[in-house]
């Protein structure tokens, strides 16, 4: 409730106010990550990945995708040259990357659209907020048979099933407030957003499970890390960026809300 009206105020804002945002936001994902693997040399791989995610979301302001995309495999490279840990830590580290510029590359290419780009932006954080919130409230008053107890004790089947309904129909209030014709037959998405979403929950939960972190930082108090707040999100928003290159590699948001 605190973050929320700075975040949306940024989302509305754009330009380079928005873009210091992801971009910071993505440094921080970037440090979290190689703190739960205990990354070494930490600063070193700091540097060279927060040196690609820089480049490469100032790339996207005159560069195509790919170009973007290119910078963040070649820092990936370089990172995997770099650290130290045997072949089980390399793909770890150079992972953090991988996950840092997935949330970066696609919140800056989907609300670059002119057209929609905005509303994509809220549409995407409406679902994934709607799901977790959903998700928590069903899972407490409903119970019932545990999700999947060996990654994430307290996730239940109910809360899962709930935040899906509620995330679907945060989508579809969403395009229905912005004017869109897609309300319904964008539905699908929505709901794909919102069970991708809790996958990327599930996912943060058994990395953090693997290497013995409770959380990611300390930076929210009693929240713990961002990554511990954007886990859903950032694997949402890659789905969302690739739905909509698939759709439409040159209006990406058009592609994704537009059916």
């Amino acid at each position: 409730m605190a973050l929320a009206p700075l975040v949306l105020f940024l989302c509305w804002w754009g330009s380079w106010p928005y873009m210091a945002l992801v971009v910071a936001t993505s440094l921080i994902v970037l440090w979290e990550w190689l703190g739960i693997i205990s990354a070494r040399p930490k600063a070193a791989l700091v540097a060279i990945g927060g040196a690609a995610l820089v480049l490469a979301s100032l790339m996207l302001v005159i560069r195509p995708v790919s170009a973007a995309a290119a910078v963040v495999l070649v820092g990936m490279v370089l990172m995997a040259l770099v650290a130290r840990g045997g072949r089980q830590l390399r793909p770890w580290a150079t992972g953090g990357l991988f996950y840092a510029a997935a949330l970066a590359l696609p919140a800056l290419i989907l609300r670059a659209d002119t057209h929609v780009g905005l509303v994509t932006l809220i549409w995407l954080l409406a679902v994934v907020w709607s799901t977790d919130i959903a998700a928590y409230f069903c899972g407490r008053l409903l119970r019932g048979p545990k999700l999947w107890p060996r990654v994430s004790p307290n996730k239940t089947w109910s809360g899962a099933l709930g935040g899906a309904l509620f995330g679907t129909l945060a989508g579809m209030f969403t395009i229905y407030l912005a004017g869109l014709p897609s309300v319904l037959l964008a539905a699908p998405v929505a709901l794909l957003a919102s069970a991708v979403s809790q996958l990327g929950d599930l996912f943060e939960s058994s990395m953090k499970r693997r290497f013995g972190v409770k959380d990611s930082g300390s930076l929210i108090p009693g929240h713990g890390g961002l990554m511990d707040r954007l886990d859903g999100l950032i694997t949402a928003a890659l789905f969302a960026l690739l739905v909509g290159l698939v759709r439409d590699p040159d209006a990406p948001a058009l592609g994704l809300l537009l059916w």
